[in-house]
């Protein structure tokens, strides 16, 4: 049952996405321009669309290793019996 749900809930996201325009239209008009142009405008929008799309998952993954290296077990003694298990 659970695993319905999370393959409804999943098809639900990819195929009910809906197309959006992220930009003003007088900035789309500007960058559309300066690109017909010649002009480098769009590659440092481009940079910088993708550079605030990284940030999150750098911090994200920094936090994630910083969490990992200080809360490892370091050490640790395991003492398991040699001695066989009855199982009956």
């Amino acid at each position: 049952m659970k695993r319905l749900f999370v393959i409804v809930v999943f098809s639900l996201m990819i195929f009910g996405a809906a197309g959006v325009k992220a930009q003003c239209a007088m900035c789309t008009t500007a960058v559309e321009s300066n690109n017909k142009s010649g002009a480098h405008t769009t590659k440092g929008l481009n940079n910088g669309i993708m550079f605030l799309l990284a940030a999150p998952y750098l911090i994200a993954g920094l936090g994630g290793f910083i969490w990992y290296r200080n809360y490892r077990r370091k050490n640790v003694n395991l003492d398991i019996p040699t001695e066989k298990l009855n199982l009956n």
